[in-house]
C-alpha cells in the first residue's frame, strides 16, 4: 500500500441517483463501495497566534494541506480556537515580520482579513479566525481535515507537564496536582471523562518528556491509562537525545515498556511523532514538517483515525515512509515494506526487551537490538524471549530540516508481541 495520499474518483450526486433509480421506479438499494484502508499523514501538535505560535491558523493549515498532509490538529496552549479574538498587530510583529499581513491577504484576500483601529497606531488589531470559521477554506473531502485539539499545559513539582488532547468538544482547564505523576493522571482523567461525556473519540498523549527533563520513564510507566507519548518531537529544545544523566527518548520508551510489561503488567506505551511547530516564517526554532504520524484507516475522519491509533495501526516518522506494516499473530512475525527513495539506503533495527527466566529484567536486557536488516522488506519472528518487539527504520539521508545534529530520517513502528493469547 502506498504511503502517500491517494485520490479516489467520486461521482456527483445526480450520477449516483441515476445508478440507484430508474425512470419508472425504484431499483434495489445501491451497495456502497467499501473503501480500502490507506495511510493518512497527519500532525497532532502545532501552535498558532492563538497561543505562542507566530502565524495565523488558516495559513498554517494551508501549509500542511499544500505539503500533502491529510489531517492537522492545532494544539494551542489551554485554549481552543473558538469565539471572538482580536490581537494587537504590534504583538503579531514581535513574533513574525512586517510582511505577515501582506502574505495573509495575498493568500486569502482583502475581504477575509479583518482589522480594526488605525494602521500604525497602538489600537491597530487583527481578528484571529476560529476553527469553525476558517476550516471551510482549507478542508477537502477525502484529502484534508482539521481536528479540534488543545495542549493542556500544566505544572507539577515546578516542572512543565504538557498533555495533548486531540478531538475535543470544548476547552479543558489544567487539572493540577502535587507531583508530576498526579498532574498527568489528573489531566488524563479529565480527558477520559470528557470523551465519555461527549460520546466522541479523544486521543490523549504526553508531550516531550525530556523538555526541562520534567517527566521520567517511571512517571510515564506508572500512569497506566496513558497509552501515547512523543517518541519524536521536532522542537530543537526538547532534549531528544538526552544527556549524561538522562536517557534519550527512545531509551526512555523501552524503559517505560519494560516496567509496564513486568512489574505493572499493563499494555505498552505507543509512540507518536510531531512537529510542535511555533515558527512558520523561516526563523530558527520549532518549524513545521519535521515529525508526523501515518495512520491506516478506511476513512479520513477524527473518529476513525483515533480508533486506528488506539489499536496501534499507525507508525511515527521523521522522513521514512512505509508501504506496509504487518504482524502475523500465528507465526509471530513482524514484517515491513519500506517505501524506497532513489539513491537512499535503509537499515532496520528490531528492538526488544528480553525477559529473564525468573520473569525479571535488568538494564542490559532493555531495548536490545535483536536483529538488523538492510532489506526493503525486513521481518523478524519472535522467539518467545521478548516482552515486545518494535522496529525503527533509519535512512542514510538527513531530514530536509533537522532538529538536532547528525539527525537521519527515521520511522518507528509500535510495540507488538506483548498481547496475551
Amino acid at each position: 500500500m502506498n504511503a502517500t495520499r491517494q485520490s479516489r474518483p467520486y461521482l456527483p450526486t445526480f450520477a449516483l441517483l441515476a445508478l440507484c433509480f430508474t425512470s419508472l421506479g425504484f431499483t434495489p438499494p445501491c451497495q456502497a463501495e467499501e473503501p480500502a484502508p490507506q495511510w493518512w499523514k497527519g500532525n497532532i501538535h502545532a501552535h498558532s497566534l492563538w497561543s505562542d505560535g507566530d502565524q495565523f491558523p488558516e495559513m498554517i493549515a494551508d501549509w500542511y494541506q499544500t505539503e500533502g498532509y491529510n489531517f492537522l490538529a492545532l494544539t494551542d496552549h489551554n485554549v481552543l480556537s473558538e469565539g471572538s479574538r482580536w490581537m494587537a498587530y504590534s504583538k503579531i510583529l514581535q513574533r513574525s515580520d512586517e510582511g505577515i499581513l501582506d502574505r495573509y491577504r495575498a493568500r486569502f484576500g482583502d475581504a477575509w482579513v479583518e482589522t480594526r483601529g488605525t494602521k500604525g497606531e497602538a489600537d491597530y488589531q487583527v481578528r484571529l479566525k476560529p476553527l469553525d470559521e476558517f476550516r471551510y477554506l482549507v478542508e477537502q473531502h477525502h484529502q484534508f481535515i482539521l481536528i479540534p485539539a488543545e495542549e493542556i499545559s500544566d505544572r507539577g513539582e515546578g516542572k512543565p507537564v504538557h498533555v495533548n488532547a486531540t478531538n475535543l468538544a470544548e476547552t479543558l482547564e489544567p487539572a493540577g496536582g502535587d507531583t508530576v505523576r498526579q498532574v498527568i493522571e489528573n489531566n488524563l482523567r479529565a480527558i477520559l471523562e470528557h470523551e465519555k461525556a461527549h460520546g466522541r473519540e479523544v486521543l490523549p498523549h504526553v508531550n516531550h518528556p525530556n523538555f526541562h527533563y520534567a517527566i521520567t520513564a517511571e512517571d510515564l510507566a506508572s500512569v497506566v491509562s496513558e497509552r501515547f507519548f512523543e517518541v519524536y518531537n521536532g522542537h530543537p529544545g526538547v532534549n531528544h537525545l538526552g544527556d549524561d544523566e538522562h536517557p534519550s527518548i527512545e531509551r526512555m520508551w523501552d524503559i517505560i515498556n519494560a516496567l509496564r510489561q513486568t512489574s505493572l503488567n499493563v499494555p505498552p506505551m505507543m509512540g507518536v511523532a510531531t512537529d510542535d511547530g511555533h515558527e512558520y516564517h523561516g526563523k530558527p526554532g520549532s518549524r513545521p514538517g519535521r515529525g508526523w504520524v501515518m495512520v491506516r484507516s478506511q476513512y479520513l475522519t477524527p473518529e476513525h483515525l483515533i480508533r486506528a491509533m488506539k489499536r496501534g495501526d499507525f507508525y511515527a516518522s521523521s522522513g521514512v515512509s512505509l508501504d506496509d506494516v504487518k504482524y502475523d499473530t500465528e507465526s509471530k512475525t513482524l514484517s515491513l515494506q519500506i517505501h524506497s527513495e532513489p539513491g537512499t539506503k535503509y537499515q532496520t533495527q528490531f528492538i526488544a526487551t528480553l525477559a529473564k527466566t525468573d520473569g525479571l529484567i535488568d538494564e542490559h536486557r532493555i531495548g536490545v537490538t535483536v536483529a538488523t536488516s538492510a532489506s526493503l522488506q525486513p521481518q523478524y519472528t519472535l522467539t518467545g524471549k521478548e516482552l515486545y518487539v518494535r522496529a525503527v527504520v533509519t535512512s542514510d539521508q538527513p531530514p530536509r530540516d533537522p532538529s538536532f545534529k547528525d539527525q537521519k530520517q527515521q520511522a518507528w513502528t509500535q510495540p507488538i508481541g506483548w498481547e496475551s493469547p
